[in-house]
């Protein structure tokens, strides 16, 4: 029932269940290779994935090693060959990129890990289009941005893409145990054989019940639209934070990160401040304070949550101008 469930909110036609989100993340690797090889007809382990700079999919070897970043590398090589970058948001890079041994581009719809890095608009279609245009495989890792968290059930879907394969993840459990799923078109999972792949805990009842129940609350209690809703309104309060310490508020529904100025604070410093007021959020790379409220949060607690912010913002830049 899982599966049939995810395949029609995905507008896909099968899915894999898995536990963590790497281990989708791998078979959706497995699978578009598999098709590069078998349906597209690339040579024997030449098939080619293209990613973009500044992703981040997971922390298996496969993942890290085509990861840009070099902390997420550093001493676990040797990598798997197969995978080259292209920067994220360029459409037109894609396009020069894609070669004849292309099986699959790999792509974010907005880069959360990189943070919270929103391309130009029309950037997922575009992307799309040319996939379809040059027979190579678009495939969309949700896990972050998918179960509504930026205001659609997939974030793809504020463009209307429809993707060969979706990857997701993290809220899948509805924060009580790991469930990530594959989900995909006939032809791409139709590669599969029995025996090609498998999962130890994958699909398991208790995993698959969690899932479901998460599904119900997701839509039962209206929580795309209140992301939607309320995420605008969190864009919005945050956008009136005055401070020369900030660089940018950007994000999409409840996914929002708050770029600062590197060269003379540090986001860690802003998190932790934070954290000391009660608030949660997350340092990604130094420069950027990212926010992923829960999706039923109240619009009092939004408004509070922003004055503290209001406030950490301020005390920072008092304390530069007194050592300056």
């Amino acid at each position: 029932m899982l599966l049939e469930r995810l395949a029609a909110l995905t507008g896909l036609d099968r899915a894999l269940p898995a536990s963590g989100g790497a281990e989708s993340v791998e078979t959706a690797l497995k699978a578009v290779r598999k098709w590069g090889h078998k349906v597209k007809g690339i040579p024997a382990d030449r098939a080619e994935v293209l990613v973009c700079s500044g992703n981040f999919h997971g922390r298996s070897i496969a993942i890290v090693g085509f990861s840009s970043e070099p902390q997420y590398r550093d001493g676990f090589g040797p990598f798997p060959p197969g995978f080259r970058h292209v920067p994220y948001g360029d459409a037109e890079a894609l396009a020069r990129a894609i070669g004849p041994h292309t099986a699959a581009f790999l792509v974010e719809p907005i880069q959360g890990e990189g943070g919270i890095v929103v391309p130009p608009a029309g950037y997922l279609a575009d992307c799309a289009r040319i996939c379809r245009e040059r027979g190579v495989l678009l495939v969309v890792d949700e896990i972050q941005t998918g179960m509504g968290r930026t205001g659609a059930f997939l974030a793809c879907q504020h463009e209307n893409v429809r993707p060969d394969g979706v990857i997701l993840g993290k809220a899948l459990g509805g924060g009580v145990l790991p469930v990530s799923a594959f989900v995909g078109t006939d032809e791409l999972m139709q590669v599969f054989t029995p025996g090609d792949h498998g999962s130890t805990f994958g699909g398991n009842p208790l995993a698959a019940a969690v899932a479901l129940c998460a599904l119900d609350v997701l839509f039962d209690e209206g929580l795309i639209e209140r992301s939607a809703r309320e995420g605008a309104h969190l864009l919005s309060r945050l956008a009136t934070v005055r401070s020369p310490l900030i660089r940018e508020v950007r994000g999409k529904g409840l996914f929002v990160g708050v770029e600062i100025e590197r060269e003379r604070i540090s986001a860690r410093d802003v998190v932790d401040r934070l954290f000391a007021r009660g608030i949660l959020s997350k340092d990604t790379h130094g420069t950027v304070v990212r926010f992923a409220p829960p999706l039923g949060i109240s619009r009092e607690a939004i408004d509070w949550a922003v004055e503290e912010v209001r406030a950490v913002f301020a005390e920072l830049g008092d304390g530069l101008r007194r050592a300056a």
